[in-house]
């Protein structure tokens, strides 16, 4: 097996490992964040519905303008406070952290301090 593929066989166990302890709730959902290279994505998910409440990502029409020649890490911030914003508005205030098998360093780091400052609790 090459390097990249072992790279991301060793990252899905990582993701397994975590998701076999978390769960989300109504009340408290789980906070999903995946990373792209160029972008960052996040969702809360409700598990015993099985649905989505709310995803935000770099890519979207929404949120384009604001991030527009600005380095990842920043654009991290910015996902994770409009997602913190958005939950807010549909009544959610405690969330559970699922960081799908990467480090909490980086951008994942970003985006979860750009969610707690807004008022997101983990």
């Amino acid at each position: 097996m090459n390097i990249s593929k072992k790279r991301i066989a060793s990252r899905a166990t990582r993701a397994n490992r975590i998701r076999k302890k978390l769960s989300g709730t109504g009340e408290r959902p789980r906070l999903c964040v995946r990373r792209s290279l160029n972008h960052m994505y996040a969702q809360l998910v409700d598990d015993e519905k099985g649905i989505t409440i709310l995803q935000i990502g770099s890519s979207g029409k929404e949120i384009a303008p604001a991030i527009a020649q600005k380095k990842k890490i920043e654009v991290s911030k910015i996902v994770g406070e409009l997602l913190a914003e958005k939950a807010k508005e549909k009544g959610i205030s405690k969330v559970v952290f699922d960081r799908k098998g990467y480090l909490y360093h980086g951008r994942v780091k970003a985006l979860a301090d750009a969610a707690r400052a807004k008022g997101l609790q983990f």
